[in-house]
């Protein structure tokens, strides 16, 4: 029976670890797709996103807001929430990055360090892509603004790898008296 369960182990670990980098590779596809959008089509999206989100905000509060003030709060707060967006995917692209490098056993400041420059240097791509990009350009600020969402989707994934291979994958662990 040991046999068994050590053969599991491993034909599941061997199996799962390398589809640990698809989340990434999928993330860096979405994100790859908006910047290829032209510049009305991306504005034409993130309008509609803020004049959804500020007439959720209209109803929850019971504002009462008709629509000359919804879209003037749509205006206002537009920049934000596209700034927003970048924080957002820029998070979750932190955390599908470390998890698999995690799984692969890097651990603590060299995984902030590996994954964190990976998920910058594809945001300095994803920036220079735009500038080919019509009705779009580049900014270094907004790779700054993908860094506020990167680090703490890195810290996250490495605090949730650390509790899962304690608790729910300890099971998965070869301990060395398995071996």
């Amino acid at each position: 029976m040991r046999y068994i369960t050590l053969f599991i182990k491993v034909f599941l670990r061997s199996l799962l670890k390398p589809l640990s980098f698809v989340p990434a590779i999928l993330m860096m596809y979405i994100i790859f797709n908006f910047s290829a959008q032209p510049g009305a089509e991306s504005s034409k999206l993130s309008g509609t996103v803020t004049e959804r989100l500020v007439r959720m905000y209209d109803v929850a509060f019971d504002k009462g807001w008709d629509e000359s003030m919804i879209e003037a709060q749509t205006i206002r707060f537009e920049g934000r929430v596209r700034k927003a967006a970048h924080v957002t995917e820029y998070f979750i692209l932190g955390i599908c990055v470390a998890l698999p490098l995690y799984v692969y056993k890097v651990r603590g400041i060299w995984l902030i360090l590996i994954a964190g420059a990976f998920c910058l240097g594809f945001a300095y791509l994803d920036e220079w892509h735009q500038s080919f990009v019509a009705e779009r350009m580049s900014s270094k600020k907004d790779v700054m603004i993908d860094a506020m969402g990167i680090f703490p989707g890195i810290i996250l994934a490495q605090m949730c790898g650390y509790i899962g291979k304690e608790t729910i994958f300890s099971w998965l662990v070869i301990k060395k008296k398995e071996k």
